[in-house]
């Protein structure tokens, strides 16, 4: 018998975190600095703060046996496998201001912030 199915070709999945210019920069320069200590950036989210979630950064120093690692401007991205999904589609970037400057998410799953900016409401991503 033959095989009457016929196998669409798979769309490639959407990358869940991308570096603006300015966000790989300040990385790169931040990995540099720590002379191969980390092997790069993990981020996450964690419930808190008065919408409901928080972003998190932290340095990675080692591969967790769940995350998503991906490659972006030349900056490794660890991503917790709880987030994956309250991240895809999101923009990184380091903003710098007179008052100071920091890495900052846009997210096309948030919902709500709150008003300081510290923490969101994010609604899982629906991938096809």
């Amino acid at each position: 018998m033959e095989n009457s199915q016929t196998t669409r070709p798979r769309r490639e999945r959407p990358k869940p975190v991308r570096l603006t210019e300015a966000a790989a920069t300040r990385l790169r320069q931040i990995m540099t600095d720590a002379e191969g200590k980390y092997l790069g950036v993990r981020v996450g989210v964690t419930n808190g703060g008065c919408a409901g979630m928080s972003y998190t950064m932290n340095y990675a120093e080692e591969t967790g046996p769940l995350d998503e690692v991906l490659e972006d401007q030349g900056v490794k991205i660890f991503i917790e496998p709880k987030a994956i999904m309250f991240l895809i589609g999101t923009e990184m970037d380091f903003e710098t201001t007179k008052l100071g400057s920091r890495f900052t998410f846009r997210n096309p799953n948030e919902t709500a912030s709150c008003g300081c900016g510290e923490s969101v409401s994010i609604t899982p991503a629906k991938v096809d």
